[in-house]
């Protein structure tokens, strides 16, 4: 048989950076490979660019039915288009050519309930589905991302062997295993987000700190974030944020950085991680904190009438009085405790939110091991995500990140310098509402007694909600307004 009328042993439809650069790390690591899209001028893209990157196996195809017909049996189809609507006409367009037994991957940020919905539709036809969050970016989808593909077993079995050699490579293993069932793969992938927006937000709250109470120049900061990222925050994120601060800018003097609008956009994965946490009754307060600042950041006209209003108004700017007292060396060392500790919060929540999902859906999720795929390849690949895996490994019904021991220990011994770090951006007049809602979350956590009693007692005197007591069990009711009129009356009697 010529090479040419072999079958590919993957297809993938859907050609935009991502699904391109997917399909040639397939291609790459020796998986013959038919690709399709709707517009045939991207198919040609690919083509070339697998000719030109080293002939590596992958074959165009240019309508479905061909394209179907180029895989082996059970085929495995990999669709990256829009999430919604085109995952939709893209099943219909492939699904009439599939046989039972085939399988479709979306490898899109879709929102779980769509996965599980398309679940029960291709089953009719005996198809089987996998919903796989794909992270890295283009780079990751090129060389390496962590993949978290949720939904048929049977449908990630026929394909363990590519997703094993595509995924990223750690010490222990490839960054990819079966999430569990249903949407759980699209959910894990969400929650990555969320953690990723707070990861952001607390980066950006301690450059802020940095920049405008210390007075660090941007060399200043690429290099102390260089030294960050050789300890225990490096990760990903903050060995990009050392580079954007060398970059110079081509259309004038100065840094590209400071030119930037400060305008933050997004995609939607972390407004729905903040509403699953909600329906949940799941606190994720540094995720909330980190969404609510994008859309803040939107109103830049807004914000720039507010600034000279409350100036006209007699605000002052507090940052120059601050700066004056500040030691640097002291200043830069306590923001990486609270960043870091703040951090520790951020992922304990993401955490607390796949664990409620998890037991409400009965997708048995094993976070050590999701901490360990994170590794790698996504964007919120972190060193310190393998002291996230051995927590769970020690306690796989570990209550949260803050308990556990080692982090426990860490959260203690950085404490002190958070506070710090906290209480003079506030006197200064800088937001920091991720390192506040960390704190916060951290402090009302570690509280046995919170003043909640108190709103029940309202909840009770308005609403009839009733109480319960610290010392008898039951379920009590108060007639508060007469009993504090009584007392009223009583004191006036001794008056």
């Amino acid at each position: 048989m010529e090479a040419s009328t072999a079958l590919s042993r993957i297809g993938l439809a859907g050609l935009a950076v991502m699904g391109q650069n997917l399909a040639l790390n397939i291609a790459d690591k020796g998986f013959p490979i038919s690709v399709y899209n709707r517009t045939t001028s991207k198919v040609d893209e690919t083509v070339d660019r697998a000719h030109q990157e080293g002939n590596l196996p992958l074959f165009g195809q240019y309508n479905p039915r061909d394209f179907v017909l180029s895989i082996q049996r059970p085929r495995s189809v990999i669709i990256l288009v829009k999430a919604g609507a085109p995952v939709d006409q893209t099943i219909a367009a492939l699904s009439d050519h599939l046989e039972p037994g085939d399988a479709i991957i979306d490898g899109g940020n879709e929102w779980y309930e769509n996965t599980e919905r398309r679940i029960q539709q291709v089953s009719d036809k005996g198809i089987l589905y996998l919903g796989m969050g794909v992270s890295g970016g283009e780079e990751g989808a090129r060389h390496g991302p962590s993949l978290m593909p949720g939904g048929s077993y049977q449908a990630y079995s026929n394909v363990q062997d590519i997703l094993h050699k595509v995924a990223a490579q750690v010490e222990d293993g490839p960054c990819v295993t079966y999430i569990g069932e249903g949407g759980s793969g699209n959910f894990v992938k969400m929650v990555h987000n969320g953690i990723e927006y707070g990861d952001m937000q607390l980066i950006s709250e301690a450059y802020d700190v940095l920049k405008n109470i210390g007075g660090l120049s941007n060399s200043e900061l690429s290099e102390i974030f260089a030294e960050w990222n050789r300890g225990e925050l490096e990760s990903f994120l903050i060995e990009i944020t050392a580079d954007i601060f060398k970059v110079k800018d081509e259309h004038g003097d100065g840094e590209l950085v400071d030119k930037i609008l400060d305008k933050t956009g997004m995609k939607g994965t972390g407004k729905w991680t903040v509403q699953q946490a909600a329906e949940l009754s799941v606190a994720a307060p540094t995720i909330a904190a980190s969404l609510d600042c994008r859309y803040l950041s939107g109103l830049k006209e807004e914000r720039e009438s507010a600034a000279n209003a409350l100036k006209e108004a007699g605000l002052k700017e507090e940052v120059g009085s601050v700066k004056v007292g500040v030691d640097k060396k002291r200043l830069i060392d306590d923001v990486r405790q609270a960043l870091y500790a703040s951090k520790i919060c951020s992922y304990a929540q993401g955490m607390n939110l796949l664990r409620a999902k998890s037991i409400e859906k009965g997708w048995n999720l094993n976070f050590g091991e999701l901490a360990r795929i994170w590794k790698g390849g996504c964007i919120i690949r972190a060193v310190f995500l393998d002291r996230i895996k051995k927590a769970y490994q020690r306690n796989p019904d570990l209550a949260s990140l803050v308990v556990d021991p080692e982090f426990a220990k860490e959260m203690v011994q950085r404490q002190a310098a958070w506070r710090r770090v906290v209480g003079l951006a506030i006197s200064a007049g800088i937001s920091t509402p991720g390192m506040c809602a960390s704190l916060s979350y951290f402090d009302t956590y570690r509280r046995s007694r919170l003043p909640a009693n108190l709103v029940q007692a309202q909840r009770d005197l308005f609403g009839a909600h009733t109480y319960e007591r610290v010392d008898r069990p039951g379920a009590f009711h108060t007639e508060w307004t007469k009993l504090a009129r009584k007392s009223d009356a009583g004191v006036g009697a001794f008056n």
